[in-house]
């Protein structure tokens, strides 16, 4: 019966969201102001409201108890403790493969259609495969590690001894089931930083930086830092770099200052600046590299938060792609002649990744040197885009 109370409490939850703040914070707040549910009951219960974002538009029409049914049937490979939920009929048909659920879900309902789940794929990036993207909606991402030099040894030996899965994806990259406690197991941040498997792959984009920079220091402005995690990257892979960070939020400084310090990055520059307007005060007039993780839709992160898949709509897109113009427009100035921007975003939207890009090389002479969209879905990881542009020389 537990089960059932579980699909009970997060029907009430889910009666209550609205969207306006993300899921995780709004199911913290329940619980702590509910101690009845312990750890276990706290997990499933999340589990379930997850699972019910994850059908995105489909099945709108039906009420909020049936949805809940059929995203558990399509999300969890076996019946497990479910089988209380569920009629004879629908735990015969319960298939280990994917393919074979939603093949029953779209018998018992006519108007299921995968493209419902995600009714945008008509603004998708260049070469993003439509069915991969959708069905990855049914899948909870890993949980990514990226081991900082030097410590890949200790990290390895000690998520042994604490008997915690993972999976080694080159010298530096681990994965991990979602949910894996590593907190109280590892110095994090100092020996190992939590960064999605394509966030690391920026670092590809490095290379063509180093060959290119033969100055003793090079100066590199990370615009809209956030936490801090693509400044940490670029400080363990891009030698003697003076770095400045900023971004628009207080509390998110405040915290990428904790972290710094518990990665040992002692020299840096932050500042509060609001980008979208042009009058902000940076230490530096100019840098060598101009790095902006430009605030977008996220979509393609929601496979980890796909509240925001269920409540997002297309006018959104635009409205990131313009504030993104706005930014970019505004910090130009700063990158010297033959200087570099890194431009990323976490999203699959054409108008937010290929056609800022058009944007730059046509109207704002910045010279393409790669771009690539990282496509996680095939992974159990984000999808990024990610675009390299060289300065012209005046």
């Amino acid at each position: 019966m537990r089960f059932q109370s579980y699909f009970n409490t997060a029907l009430l939850l889910l009666s209550q969201y609205d969207g306006s703040q993300p899921l995780l914070h709004f199911l913290k707040n329940y619980f702590s102001q509910n101690k009845k549910h312990g750890s276990k009951d706290r997990k499933w219960i999340a589990h379930i409201c997850y699972n019910y974002f994850r059908l995105g538009h489909a099945l709108k029409g039906e009420d909020i108890a049936e949805r809940m049914r059929v995203a558990i049937f399509l999300c969890n490979a076996s019946t497990g403790d479910w089988a209380i939920l569920f009629t004879p009929h629908w735990i015969e048909n319960w298939e280990e493969a994917l393919s074979d659920r939603i093949n029953f879900v779209q018998k018992n309902y006519p108007d299921f259609s995968l493209d419902d789940i995600f009714p945008w794929t008509h603004a998708l990036s260049e070469g993003i495969d439509k069915q991969a993207l959708l069905l990855s909606f049914f899948i909870q991402p890993d949980l990514y590690l990226r081991v900082r030099p030097g410590h890949e040894k200790s990290v390895n030996q000690k998520l042994v001894a604490a008997q915690i899965p993972y999976k080694q994806i080159g010298k530096h990259t681990l994965a991990l089931p979602n949910g894996s406690k590593v907190d109280s197991i590892l110095e994090m941040d100092k020996e190992a930083v939590v960064q999605d498997y394509n966030s690391q792959r920026v670092a590809e984009f490095f290379p063509q930086l180093k060959t290119q920079n033969t100055k003793p220091q090079t100066f590199l402005w990370d615009c809209c830092a956030a936490s801090g995690g693509k400044s940490i990257l670029a400080y363990d892979h891009l030698s003697n770099i003076d770095l400045t960070v900023s971004d628009v939020r207080p509390s998110i400084l405040k915290n990428l200052k904790e972290r710094f310090e518990r990665a040992g990055i002692k020299k840096f520059s932050s500042s509060i600046a609001d980008l979208s307007t042009s009058t902000f005060d940076i230490r530096h007039s100019t840098f060598d590299i101009l790095l902006c993780d430009a605030p977008c839709s996220g979509s393609g992160t929601w496979g980890r938060t796909p509240e925001q898949l269920y409540f997002f709509n297309e006018a959104e897109m635009h409205a990131y792609a313009a504030l993104q113009k706005k930014i970019v427009q505004n910090i130009l100035t700063a990158i010297k002649p033959g200087g570099f921007l890194l431009y990323i975003t976490c999203s699959v939207f054409k108008v937010e990744n290929e056609v800022m890009v058009d944007w730059l090389v046509n109207d704002q002479s910045l010279q393409l040197v790669r771009q690539e969209v990282l496509k996680g879905y095939a992974i159990k990881a984000d999808s990024m885009f990610v675009a390299l542009l060289q300065k012209k020389f005046e």
